[in-house]
C-alpha cells in the first residue's frame, strides 16, 4: 500500500495565512526526500481555516523544490472554471515536472454558496454538467480529440507533449465514485472529512461499476485519512486536541484557525461534542509511529484501497514535519522508493 500526503495549508492561530503556504512548500520538499509517493494540495475559498485557494499556482512552486514525488490537486473544483483553462494550467505543470503531475478533480464548491457564486455565477448549472466538463477536460489535458459535433473540436491545450497529468476523481459521496467508475479513473475518498462514514459504500460502488480505460484497465482507489505521529502517545494526544476544537467550531458554522494545544485544552466542549470527539479519535490514526502504521494499515485493509493519503494538521510546523519523518521511518519509505526506482 502506497503512502501519500494531502496538505490543506491549514491556517493556525498566531501566524498569518501566508505562512501556511510557505509551510506547505517546505513540507513538500521534506516529503520528497522522505519517499512519500504523492503530495496533493487542496482548494478552498474565503476560509479563515485553510489558505490553499489556488492549487495550480502552489503546485508550480512545489515542482521547483521537488524532484521525485508526484504532485497534484485534491482537488480542483471544476464547476468554478473553464475546462480548457484547467487543462492548460495542468499541461504547463506537466511541462515543469514531466511524469509527476496528478489532476485531482472535485464537484463540490469548496466554499459557501455566496463564494461559489462569486467564483462562477453559473456554478450550480456547471455542477450539473460535471460529467460533460470532465469529458472535455480529459480530451484536452490528454491531447485527445473531442466528439466530431463538439463546438470546440480542434481547440488544443498547450503546451503539448508526450506526457499527460494523471486524472483523479475525489469525493465524499457515491456521486464521485460513480463518475470515476464510468470514466475509468482512479478515485480517492475523503475519509478524514466524513470520519469514514460512507467510505465503504462509495468504494464498493466504484469497484463494482468500474469500466476499464486504456490508462487504467483496473480500478485504483485511495482514501485520505487524518494521521499524526509523535515520539510518545501523550505528545500525540496533545497535538491531536486542536483538531477536535476545529471540528467542533466547524459544526457550529465557524471556520477558524487551528488553535494551539494550550487553547484546545481549555475549550468548553458540550456533551454532544465530547461524543463526537470519540468518533473522531476512533476514525483517525494518531500516536507513536508503530501505532499509527498499524492503524493506517488496518483502515487500508478494511477499505481495500491501494493507497492512503495522510492529512496532518498540527499547530507547530516542526511537530508536523516530525510526524512525517516518523511515519516515513515506520513505513520504510525511503528504502522502498529507492528499490522501486531501480
Amino acid at each position: 500500500m502506497r503512502l501519500s500526503v494531502l496538505d490543506q495549508s491549514m491556517i493556525v492561530s498566531g501566524r498569518p495565512p501566508a505562512a501556511a503556504i510557505r509551510e506547505t512548500v517546505e513540507l513538500a520538499r521534506l516529503c520528497d526526500a522522505l519517499g512519500y509517493h504523492r503530495f496533493w494540495v487542496s482548494e478552498h475559498h474565503s476560509s479563515d481555516s485553510i489558505a490553499g485557494s489556488a492549487p495550480e499556482v502552489l503546485l508550480a512552486a512545489l515542482a521547483m523544490v521537488t524532484s521525485r514525488i508526484r504532485l497534484g490537486s485534491a482537488g480542483v473544483m471544476l464547476p468554478h472554471y473553464s475546462a480548457l483553462k484547467v487543462a492548460e494550467q495542468f499541461r504547463v505543470l506537466e511541462a515543469l515536472a514531466p511524469g509527476r503531475i496528478d489532476l485531482g478533480l472535485g464537484r463540490a464548491p469548496g466554499s459557501d454558496g455566496r463564494t461559489a457564486f462569486a467564483l462562477n455565477p453559473n456554478a450550480a448549472e456547471a455542477a450539473n454538467a460535471f460529467p460533460a466538463q470532465l469529458r472535455d477536460l480529459m480530451a484536452w489535458v490528454g491531447g485527445g480529440a473531442l466528439p466530431d459535433s463538439h463546438p470546440f473540436r480542434g481547440v488544443v491545450a498547450q503546451p503539448a507533449g508526450p506526457d499527460s497529468p494523471e486524472v483523479w476523481i475525489l469525493g465524499s459521496s457515491t456521486y464521485g465514485a460513480q463518475v470515476a467508475a464510468f470514466f475509468g479513473l482512479p478515485y480517492c475518498y475523503a475519509y478524514f472529512f466524513t470520519e469514514g462514514q460512507g467510505a465503504l459504500e462509495a468504494l464498493e460502488l466504484y469497484r463494482a461499476t468500474y469500466r476499464p480505460s486504456p490508462a487504467h484497465p483496473d480500478p485504483h482507489s485511495a482514501i485520505a485519512v487524518f494521521a499524526l505521529a509523535a515520539d510518545t502517545q501523550a505528545a500525540a494526544e496533545r497535538l491531536f486536541a486542536p483538531r477536535e476544537v476545529w471540528r467542533a467550531e466547524r459544526e457550529r458554522g465557524r471556520f477558524v484557525p487551528l488553535p494551539s494545544p494550550e487553547a484546545a485544552a481549555a475549550y468548553p466542549f458540550t456533551a454532544a461534542e465530547i461524543a463526537r470527539n470519540a468518533l473522531t479519535r476512533e476514525r483517525s490514526a494518531y500516536g507513536t509511529p508503530g501505532v499509527v502504521r498499524e492503524r493506517l494499515e488496518a483502515i487500508g485493509r478494511t477499505h481495500g484501497v491501494d493507497e492512503i493519503a495522510v492529512v496532518t494538521a498540527v499547530h507547530d510546523p516542526a511537530a508536523r514535519q516530525r510526524s512525517f519523518v516518523l511515519l516515513a521511518k515506520a513505513f520504510g519509505l525511503s528504502q522502498r522508493e529507492l528499490l522501486a526506482a531501480e
